[in-house]
């Protein structure tokens, strides 16, 4: 493992990719990621790949990542997405289609702690 590998995440990002071949193996599909704490927010994300989970408060921003971890069940990720803030996730895998995210930082100007639970729960829905 190399740390400090440079990537791109985001819509027609280029740079150096790191594996984070844990990711690619996840189920796409349907996904519910249950929020543990007194909040227990539930939300349904419809994924063509895991690599999405880790900008859950950045999506379809392009932004510069660092990968910190990258083992077979869990992947840590810095984040920065210019001028929108920047993050710090950590997925780790039980199965490929249930997995632990912790995920922090700062969107909008104001800070942001994600702790969910994903299961995949089938085929996503036109």
């Amino acid at each position: 493992m190399a740390a400090g590998a440079l990537l791109l995440l985001g819509s027609g990002a280029q740079g150096q990719k790191r594996s984070l071949a844990m990711l690619d193996q996840l189920e796409p599909g349907s996904w519910e990621l249950r929020e543990h704490g007194e909040s227990s927010v539930t939300r349904n994300l419809c994924i063509g790949n895991g690599r999405q989970l880790i900008q859950l408060r950045h999506q379809g921003i392009p932004c510069r990542a660092v990968v910190v971890e990258d083992t077979a069940n869990e992947v840590v990720v810095q984040y920065t997405c210019r001028g929108q803030g920047y993050g710090r996730t950590r997925v780790r895998r039980e199965t490929n289609g249930l997995i632990q995210i912790d995920s922090q930082g700062i969107v909008s100007g104001l800070p942001f702690v994600v702790t969910a639970e994903g299961r995949r729960t089938g085929s996503c829905r036109n």
